[in-house]
């Protein structure tokens, strides 16, 4: 199954017998002085969205509140659930996740439902920026649909797990790299990365338009890095946001692995945990 799909295969699909849900997650991780609006997914999707596209929020829906397991832990189950089944989404139907452009929450949309059991789900890629056609104010209202939510068939890392991982096989780091060295820390308590992680920008698995890199120069890429089939391959970020971008790159690449979803947000959070900075991985 394809993890992407192309604007102009998009149109094609909705013009077919069997067309896709559409999911907008447009979100933004916006650093914001005091006193200053954050980013507001719904006044952009209200503004204009492809039509028949339901609105996702991330922070509610793909998350629960943030807490000990980082700032973005999994959503509780019953929540996802009924969000998905609001947005129309049943498991015989396929489901077409877009956002901004930049990928990184069109992608936790696109893991969390692979995690629990859809088997039929791609991302716009390059997001909105990509559609040509025209753009609906239009709130859509789709008829409920039937997915029920079964955790497990995608691969899930808790903070033990990374550690282990990171001795065992390969956990690639898909923050800037800057954060990773622990030269700077905007958000969490402590700059640095879990120790024998790679640094692995996620920004660097797409081009200037923000589309996904071929699929043999991502393999090349990964593979460069320390990926094989001899070992197993896991991914994590500041909070599992772009951390998903990364392990839907690395599908696109043909090399399966496992998010860490609480990621640095949560580990950094335990002064017990062991950091490593600069730029070696150990």
């Amino acid at each position: 199954m394809e993890a992407i799909i192309t604007a102009t295969e998009l149109a094609d699909d909705l013009g077919g017998p069997n067309p896709p849900v559409l999911l907008d997650v447009r979100w933004q991780l916006t650093l914001t002085p005091p006193g200053t609006p954050p980013f507001d997914g719904r006044a952009v999707y209200s503004a204009g969205h492809l039509p028949g596209a339901v609105y996702v929020d991330l922070d509610e829906e793909l998350a629960s509140a943030p807490g000990a397991h980082g700032r973005h832990p999994l959503p509780d189950l019953a929540v996802f659930g009924a969000a998905m089944r609001r947005a129309g989404v049943s498991a015989g139907r396929p489901v077409v996740v877009y956002d901004g452009g930049q990928g990184w929450a069109a992608a936790r949309a696109w893991w969390l439902l692979r995690w629990t059991g859809h088997p039929d789900v791609r991302v716009l890629d390059g997001g909105l920026p990509t559609w040509e056609g025209a753009l609906s104010t239009e709130v859509t209202e789709p008829a409920e649909g039937d997915f029920e939510p079964v955790p497990g068939a995608e691969q899930l890392l808790d903070a033990d797990g990374a550690a282990a991982l990171a001795r065992s096989g390969v956990l690639f780091d898909a923050r800037a790299g800057e954060r990773y060295r622990g030269d700077v820390e905007p958000i969490d308590r402590v700059g640095g990365h879990i120790p024998g992680a790679v640094s692995a920008p996620t920004t660097e698995n797409v081009g200037p338009d923000g589309r996904f890199l071929p699929a043999s120069e991502l393999h090349d890429r990964f593979k460069g890095l320390g990926a094989s089939e001899a070992a197993p391959v896991g991914v994590y970020c500041g909070s599992g946001v772009s951390g998903a971008h990364e392990v839907l790159a690395l599908a696109v690449a043909g090399i399966p692995a496992a998010l860490y979803v609480g990621s640095w947000s949560e580990w950094s959070s335990d002064p017990s945990r062991p950091v490593a900075v600069g730029p070696d991985p150990q």
